[in-house]
């Protein structure tokens, strides 16, 4: 067997695992982002709605909605990079 087919082979494991490690990775990213994002709009209405003003609400909610854009970014560029996509 030429060296190269145990190179491949070598090489295609590595691929499936960080694959696999990129897909859980970037799926629990966007699922973190994503509870935290739905909390800070539910935690944000709670206040606009009890306190009668809105900049602490609204501030909340749109801290909150950064860091869920920002996971769900990070999740799919880690899942991109799994699959041997480019990221950027």
């Amino acid at each position: 067997m030429p060296l190269d087919n145990e190179n491949n082979g070598a090489a295609d494991a590595v691929k499936i695992g960080t694959s696999t490690l990129g897909n859980a990775f970037g799926g629990l990213s966007k699922a973190v982002g994503g509870t935290v994002g739905a909390a800070g709009r539910g935690v944000g209405d709670t206040i606009n709605n009890t306190t009668g003003t809105k900049a602490v609400g609204d501030g909340l909610q749109s801290l909150t909605g950064g860091v869920e854009d920002g996971a769900n970014s990070v999740g799919k560029g880690v899942e991109n990079a799994g699959q041997g996509k480019k990221s950027w």
